[in-house]
C-alpha cells in the first residue's frame, strides 16, 4: 500500500482542509520537532495551506501564527543561526557556506554577522574538513598536482577560502597543517 490514507472503499482520502485551530497544530508540531527558523516555519505553514487548501474565515493567519511563535519564544532565529553555523563548522564548513545555508534558512543579514565566525574558528574547520576527507598532509599517500587541484576545489566548495584551501592541501606535514590553524587562535 502506498502512502496516504484509505477510507472503507479503499480510495485515497484527501485531507481537512486547514482552520486557525488545525494551522496551529501544523505549527507547535513543527516547532516541537525541529529547530527552525521563522521564515522556514512560515515557508512550511504556506506548503501545508497550498496542499491542504483554508476553510478559515478571511486568509490564513501565517504571519501572525509566526509572529506569535517568535515572541513566545518557540522559534528564535539567532539561536537557530548559532546551532547551525556550529553544526556545520565542526562539520568542516567554511565562512561562505555558512553564510549561504543561514540565508537559504531566512536568517537576516544583522544576524548572519552577529554569527559570523572567528578567523581561528574556520581555520579549524578547514583542518576538519581536511582531516575527515584525507586531504593534503592527511592522505595515505602525498596527492600529485590533479589530486591536489581536485582538493582544493573541494574546500572551495565547501566555502572555504582559496589561500586557507591551498595553505592546507599544500603543508608539507601534519604539524605543519596543525601549526597553521593553530595561528588564526591569536586573533580571536
Amino acid at each position: 500500500m502506498t502512502g496516504g490514507r484509505m477510507n472503507k472503499r479503499g480510495e485515497k482520502r484527501l485531507p481537512q482542509p486547514l482552520d486557525s485551530a488545525r494551522l496551529e497544530e501544523l505549527a507547535l508540531a513543527y516547532v516541537a520537532r525541529f529547530a527552525t527558523s521563522a521564515a522556514k516555519l512560515e515557508g512550511y505553514l504556506a506548503r501545508k495551506l497550498r496542499e491542504r487548501g483554508w476553510e478559515g474565515e478571511g486568509a490564513a493567519p501565517i504571519a501572525t501564527l509566526v509572529e506569535r511563535f517568535v515572541r513566545a519564544g518557540y522559534v528564535d532565529d539567532l539561536a537557530y543561526a548559532r546551532a547551525k553555523s556550529g553544526s556545520l563548522l565542526r562539520r568542516g564548513y567554511g565562512q561562505r557556506r555558512i553564510g549561504q545555508a543561514l540565508h537559504a534558512a531566512g536568517i537576516d543579514e544583522q544576524v548572519r554577522d552577529e554569527v559570523r565566525v572567528s578567523k581561528g574558528e574556520e581555520r579549524r574547520a578547514a583542518l576538519a574538513m581536511a582531516r575527515k576527507r584525507g586531504f593534503g598532509p592527511f592522505g595515505r599517500a602525498e596527492p600529485d598536482r590533479p589530486q591536489r587541484e581536485k582538493q582544493i576545489a573541494a574546500m572551495l566548495r565547501a566555502g572555504h577560502r582559496l589561500d586557507s584551501a591551498r595553505e592546507l592541501v599544500n603543508a608539507a606535514t601534519q604539524e605543519a597543517a596543525l601549526e597553521w590553524a593553530g595561528q588564526g587562535e591569536e586573533d580571536e
